[in-house]
């Protein structure tokens, strides 16, 4: 996270010290894209064309509104919406592209984006991703929101443009795009484009979406790109640059190999699961990274699932194939290009024409039963299941794209120097034919000491220790949502923060399945750590959860977050993190006295100021 520099002791600011004191308290757990909105918003108030802001006004005067950032009318603003950072990167390239051509643009986070300025918009793109059962990113809550409610405006001056992402394994695949592309065109606005709706092979459609958006907006102003004469646009005073680097950064495009120092089993024996703690070397010039930041993992096929696949589809694995300029063979497109554990609507869709299996056609005709098939079955068992011929390169495209999986970086660096440690779920499911895997989490949990796997840094800026070292946390993980609490605890220590720690962690039992058991303890003693309530769901008669122990310790819950500490969920989003969520909402209700409306807005107003951060997956 970039935190504004400390205020300079000389030369002095023009502040008095009563001023510099609220200056500083303002700005001290704002996030990067705040920081930037907010030096918009006070350059605004110095522009000349805010002159009469400027001048106090009396007591008895209602002040002038201060002045809008020059130029909703003549700016392209690109808003975003991200929970992994992929819709984030998407937006980053769009705007790029529209400074490359002339066009003056601004990118803006969707929490960052101020809400007073959408009635004036006249161009407006979103890119957003779709979460679990249809809901929209954290990051953009307050956003969907508002644009839903009655408090939007008519927008019948807006040109504008929807790029959705998600996943087409779930039901309700862009579910938060298309609800966006329609509300606009219900309040007035114009399409520049058709709703993009990408998948997980995002860049398949968010390139020729990219294009088609430009050239309309080219066509549509054509006088302003010509006047930029393909010089580089001057930003408004909302712009948020794109993130320049240096070029030697890992990327997901270009990731870096990482050294494999220690795979570690986490769960003891007897236990229904398999967590993997793993630490691995790295070149901090390539992977340099900070606490709340996930590792993005370009994983590698399991070659005996690879060997299986093509039998099963009656296929040569030495067969060559040129696809997008690149020439493998088929097994190594299998094994390093492309998904083979999980499945999509169009690959069901197309392996059901090509059998001509009633059986799967009555799945597909049937939502839930499709649903769960998505879930539950893998490439192998539908090739199995359903047999089809198909050609090599025919059932290459037809597959999508490998991707990259995140995981919630469990180290500091501040503590274990040039590492990078990850706390890791092998999923392993049972199956009549035999075991099946996850490819990332398999990958990664069979890799031997020495071996390398690719890695680049995915930033997660909403997930950030506060600036103020003597803020109290309250961390709430489950399971491997345990991860960035062990990297917050390591950095706070490392850097002798004074804050209270507080740690909720659960899993089902106790005696296998404590992971950190001895860390924490030791934390514990320590003074590291100043709570520690566990939920543990399958040792008693009846299940506790995380939930449960934050209703028991809700009275001292509250006492925390009056005093100002900083509250953080990580781990499941399905079901976890709405039930925490739903737990909180009746502490503030039981003891903060809130009615339900104040109690939300409480919780709201904690995420806009930074102290209720969640990373859930």
């Amino acid at each position: 996270m970039t935190l504004p520099p400390p205020l300079p002791s000389a030369p002095p600011l023009p502040l008095d010290a009563e001023r510099r004191t609220l200056l500083e308290r303002l700005t001290r757990d704002l996030d990067a894209a705040t920081l930037w909105w907010l030096s918009g918003f006070l350059a605004g108030l110095a522009s000349p064309a805010a002159g009469a802001a400027s001048t106090p006004a009396s007591s008895a005067e209602t002040p002038p509104a201060p002045a809008r950032p020059e130029a909703a009318a003549e700016t392209l603003t690109v808003v975003y919406g991200s929970q992994t950072g992929n819709a984030r990167r998407v937006a980053e390239a769009l705007f790029a592209a529209a400074g490359e051509r002339g066009l003056k643009a601004r990118l803006l986070r969707a929490d960052a984006y101020p809400l007073v300025e959408l009635k004036r918009e006249t161009r407006l793109l979103i890119v957003i991703s779709t979460q679990g059962d249809g809901d929209p990113p954290d990051d953009a809550r307050g956003f969907v929101e508002h644009l839903g409610g009655r408090r939007a405006p008519r927008l019948e001056g807006l040109h504008y443009a929807v790029l959705g992402l998600g996943d087409s394994s779930y039901p309700r695949f862009c579910e938060v795009g298309r609800m966006l592309d329609a509300r606009l065109a219900e309040l007035g606005g114009t399409r520049l484009a058709p709703l993009g709706e990408a998948d997980v092979d995002i860049d398949t459609v968010a390139r020729p979406w990219q294009a088609g958006v430009l050239q309309a907006l080219e066509a549509l102003r054509p006088a302003l790109a010509a006047q930029a004469g393909g010089a580089a646009p001057q930003a408004g005073r909302n712009a948020v640059a794109a993130p320049s680097g240096t070029g030697l950064a890992a990327s997901r495009e270009h990731p870096a190999g990482a050294e494999l120092l220690a795979n570690l089993r986490l769960t003891g024996r007897g236990s229904d699961r398999d967590i993997r703690h793993l630490e691995f070397a790295i070149d901090p010039v390539r992977l340099d990274y900070l606490p709340g930041d996930a590792a993005g993992v370009w994983p590698r096929q399991d070659p005996a699932l690879v060997a299986a696949v093509l039998e099963a589809a009656g296929l040569d694995g030495d067969t060559e194939l040129t696809l997008d300029g690149e020439t493998l063979p088929l097994h190594r497109w299998l094994g390093e290009r492309r998904e083979l554990t999980r499945l999509h609507r169009p690959l069901l869709k197309a392996q059901a024409e090509r059998s001509g299996s009633a059986a799967l056609a009555r799945l597909l005709a049937d939502a839930d039963a499709s649903a769960a098939l998505l879930r539950g079955s893998s490439l192998l068992d539908l090739l199995l299941d359903h047999p089809a011929p198909w050609s090599a390169e025919d059932f290459l495209r037809q597959l999508r794209p490998l991707a990259p999986r995140l995981y919630s970086i469990a180290s500091s660096r501040a503590a274990v120097g040039d590492e990078l440690h990850l706390t890791v779920r092998h999923e392993v499911f049972e199956h009549p034919r035999g075991l099946r895997h996850g490819a990332a989490s398999h990958h990664l949990a069979t890799l031997a000491e020495g071996d390398s796997a690719r890695l680049f840094i995915e930033r997660n800026e909403r997930f950030r220790l506060p600036a103020d070292g003597s803020r109290d946390l309250v961390m709430i993980g489950p399971g491997t949502g345990i991860a960035p609490f062990r990297a917050f605890v390591q950095h706070r220590v490392a850097a002798g923060a004074r804050g209270r720690h507080w740690l909720f962690f659960g899993n089902p039992r106790f005696r296998t399945d404590f992971l950190y058991q001895t860390e924490w303890q030791k934390a514990l003693k320590a003074g590291a750590l100043h709570r520690l309530d566990l939920a543990f769901s399958r040792d008693g008669a009846e299940k506790v959860y995380m939930q449960h122990r934050l209703a028991e310790q809700g009275a001292g819950l509250w006492r925390w977050l009056q005093e100002g500490a900083h509250l953080y969920v990580c781990g499941d989003a399905s079901r976890m993190a709405k039930d925490v969520h739903a737990a909180l909402l009746a502490i503030a209700q039981q003891h903060g006295g809130l009615e339900p409306d104040a109690a939300t807005d409480y919780l709201a107003g904690l995420e806009r100021a930074g102290r209720y951060a969640r990373d859930v997956y």
